[in-house]
């Protein structure tokens, strides 16, 4: 990793949670709280981390039976792990945080700005499942319809990490990296995270009900050719959230890694300010806007 990334372990809600920090306090008010991706880590965000620690103080999480931290069964379905979310702000004394949440924190951060808005200064989501009906493929459709996870305890978590090596290609990371991501699916891990995608059905339907009601900004970013969380689903986001912004990379799933500098870059200037066009210019986020254009695509 980055030198600037400070890894270490802390116990929260009686878990204990690997974390990342930026290694030189920017002064911000409001730090940059990312949750890690599935099936990898928060060593998925190698790429963007340089990028990011000198523009505002840096938390990374791998929330709880992701990645190398515990877990608890009951906390493994968004709203509950929105929940825990919040836990990490009282845990390191942030009073309001801008969240970035790819991937399975996606929801989980969404509930977490429906029920505790004025903790959440904004919002960066994408490439995690939150249409419904259910708009998923590939192997989490199939993780998502087997009748339970006995199927996937056979799966070796080699095979599970060779999987997202070949999809990212000449963007995959560095063996150290890989290797990580391995471990954090060793000895079942991955089947019992495969819990929180299964709650996708009975959650997806709650959270649809809340998204007209979130005035937290939201930055949307996903992939064009994502073929696990397809575009649809950062489209239904874009098209209920009052403020909200779409950006469309040409990248598939993992566009933290496949287009770093420009997921960095969207990143940063959101934090910096652009968050404030969604939110009609006032900081904490509460009036309603007239949306923009619903989609920006970029390259």
């Amino acid at each position: 990793m980055s030198s600037q990334m400070r890894l270490g372990w802390r116990t929260v809600d009686g878990m204990q949670i690997r974390f990342g920090e930026s290694a030189g306090s920017q002064g911000n008010a409001d730090p940059v709280v990312l949750s890690g991706p599935w099936p990898e880590s928060i060593l998925a965000f190698e790429g963007i981390w340089p990028h990011l620690a000198g523009k505002a103080d840096l938390l990374a999480i791998d929330l709880p039976g992701f990645g190398r931290s515990e877990r608890r069964t009951e906390l493994l379905n968004p709203q509950a792990m929105g929940e825990f979310i919040v836990s990490v702000l009282d845990n390191w004394g942030i009073e309001r945080a801008h969240l970035v949440c790819p991937d399975v924190g996606t929801a989980a951060s969404l509930f977490a700005a429906a029920a505790h808005p004025r903790r959440i200064r904004s919002l960066v989501v994408g490439t995690g499942a939150t249409a419904y009906p259910l708009g998923v493929a590939g192997l989490l459709k199939d993780v998502i319809d087997a009748p339970d996870t006995s199927g996937l305890l056979a799966l070796e978590a080699e095979r599970i990490v060779a999987n997202v090596m070949a999809a990212l290609g000449d963007a995959a990371p560095d063996e150290e990296v890989a290797s990580d991501y391995v471990e954090s699916n060793r000895a079942g891990r991955f089947a019992e995270a495969a819990r929180y995608v299964r709650s996708y059905p009975e959650q997806l339907p709650i959270l649809a009900g809340l998204l007209p009601g979130i005035l937290t900004p939201v930055q949307i970013i996903a992939g064009r050719a994502d073929p696990i969380v397809p575009l649809a689903n950062a489209e239904y986001l874009a098209a209920r959230l009052t403020n909200s912004r779409l950006e469309v990379l040409d990248a598939g799933h993992f566009v933290w890694e496949e287009a770093p500098e420009r997921y960095a870059a969207l990143v940063a200037d959101w934090v910096a300010g652009g968050y404030l066009a969604e939110a009609g210019g006032q900081p904490e986020g509460i009036a309603a806007t007239q949306k923009p254009d619903m989609e920006k695509e970029v390259s």
